[in-house]
């Protein structure tokens, strides 16, 4: 009755009980059952401006709830009152929500009189393009496409190394919405699953296991400290490297790779910079002799820090969030600097409008960061190329490794300290997606968790739960061979939209 009588109210709470799909929770039936029902509103409006309406009022829903850990990184920055925090997810979600509405708008012109199985397909093929939009309009925002739900379902969930993540998301909501024809066609809903079932064979064709790990493999170290983000000030230094200390470890006889988080060395590591820079910290040198004593002669530390950039007159520029990689002689053998900032966490837009309203970004400081030029791998003796994406790039599908070196490995070190108690668990989810797409191991090293290994196929090997201190020491998970979607990228979420959609008109064209 509500669905007929209060249908705005009915999406609003929908699209919230929508997001339950998602870790932490993982309710993903409740997901496929809340979109069947919005899609189903979608389908009697009576016009494609109330349609429009629907689907934004479901991304409201949807996006206010799923995103519910962004209030919590208002409460580290004083220039942003922590009470901003819960209008944050709301006031995001009135933008996102856009998106859905495309959705919405472009399917409501595929149906019929009654939903069919051209309704379904064509909301699928919508869906897709809506979700890729929302992935690169304004810089982007990624976060929890809707196939991500998947993830503990592991056999569907690999379908991503054929596909990716938006079109399984496409193929998820068409299949949300042949659940509206189970009892006037069951033959649709019996075509999709026959889908479903060819693609998991071809996926487990082509499937072959990881190669396994001789005993004198090299191994992985990853360390979390348990420091929350209160906890660090830019005095503490030398108390957050004792602890990285602590958790490190002692060399064995496999080369290591140890894999420390963003955001816990607050020093600056690089020689070279004007004097005045260190009259604050201990020489950058003698922090690496420190970092460099953990190590064996064949071990490789990798972590997260700040480069500086300077003018002719030795006046500070600009600053990247980056990661070292510093061997047992102290060096610095490779830099890696964040391409994909996060708007209003790295750097503030249209500043000359926002300063003068009193906005900041939300890490501390004044100054932006500067984006490097993109995915890039690090050349590690003994470990070959390992690729690196610092925090939130790995959510990117698709964007997340340079083509010409593919690596072996995927270094994601981040400051989920930031995300409350829903983020850090959703984070994990994605970068488990990029594992399954990409054919690559992933690694991930946080300050407060989740910290993981993550296997080629998007296992997890390991983990150090949130808000524990702890470490991992496990051999190097081996790649698997590039995926199909490795290959062709994002043009697979572009081959399944078009084939649903085609397959959409044509079944709309014989129903008139």
């Amino acid at each position: 009755m509500l669905l007929t009588r209060r249908p705005a109210l009915t999406a609003l709470l929908l699209g919230a009980l929508a997001a339950c799909g998602f870790a932490p929770l993982q309710l993903w039936p409740l997901t496929l059952l809340c979109f069947a029902g919005w899609i189903a509103l979608v389908w009697r409006a009576p016009s494609v401006r109330r349609a429009l309406w629907l689907g934004w009022v479901f991304g409201v829903g949807h996006f206010t709830i799923n995103d519910n850990w962004f209030q919590h990184a208002f409460d580290f920055q004083d220039k942003m009152p922590p009470v901003l925090g819960y209008v944050a997810p709301f006031a995001l979600a009135l933008y996102l929500a856009v998106y859905p509405a495309i959705a919405a708008g472009l399917s409501w012109y595929l149906r019929g009189k009654r939903p069919n199985a051209g309704y379904a397909l064509g909301f699928g093929a919508a869906w897709i393009a809506s979700e890729w939009l929302r992935s690169v309009m304004f810089t982007g925002y990624a976060w929890d496409p809707i196939g991500v739900i998947w993830v503990p379902v592991q056999p569907v969930a690999s379908l991503a190394a054929w596909i990716g993540t938006y079109a399984l998301s496409g193929l998820t909501v068409a299949l949300a919405a042949s659940l509206l024809l189970i009892t006037r066609r069951p033959l649709p809903l019996a075509g999709a699953g026959l889908a479903l079932v060819a693609l998991l064979a071809a996926q487990a064709l082509g499937y072959r296991e990881p190669a396994g790990e001789s005993p004198d493999a090299p191994r992985l170290v990853v360390v979390q400290p348990n420091v929350s983000q209160d906890q660090r000030g830019e005095s503490d230094g030398e108390l957050l490297l004792r602890k990285l200390s602590a958790l490190s470890g002692v060399p064995g006889t496999a080369p290591r790779l140890v894999l420390w988080p963003e955001g816990v060395v607050r020093d600056l590591i690089e020689d070279g910079y004007p004097p005045y820079i260190y009259s604050y910290q201990q020489n950058p040198q003698q922090i690496r002799r420190r970092m460099a004593a953990l190590l064996g002669p064949r071990d490789v530390l990798l972590t997260g820090g700040t480069a500086l950039q300077f003018d002719r007159a030795g006046n500070i520029t600009t600053a990247t969030n980056s990661v070292f990689a510093v061997d047992a002689a102290a060096r610095i053998d490779g830099r890696y600097d964040k391409a994909h900032l996060v708007p209003y966490g790295e750097y503030l837009p249209m500043p000359w409008l926002l300063k003068p309203l009193g906005l900041a970004r939300l890490v501390p400081g004044d100054m932006d960061f500067a984006p490097g030029p993109g995915p890039r791998s690090l050349a590690i003796p003994g470990f070959g190329e390992i690729g690196v994406q610092i925090c939130y790039e790995i959510i990117f599908s698709g964007q997340v490794i340079n083509p010409a070196h593919r690596p072996r490995l995927l270094f994601n070190p981040s400051n989920d300290a930031w995300f409350g108690k829903w983020g850090p668990p959703q984070h994990l989810a994605q970068a488990r997606m990029r594992a399954i797409e990409e054919g690559l191991p992933i690694v991930r090293a946080t300050p407060t968790g989740i910290s993981a290994v993550i296997a080629a196929d998007g296992r997890l090997v390991a983990t150090v739960p949130h808000e524990t201190a702890g470490a991992i020491d496990v051999a190097m998970p081996a790649p698997l061979p590039p995926t199909l979607f490795s290959r062709i990228g994002n043009w697979a979420a572009l081959i399944v939209a078009l084939l649903l959609g085609a397959t959409a008109v044509a079944i709309r064209r014989r129903a008139r």
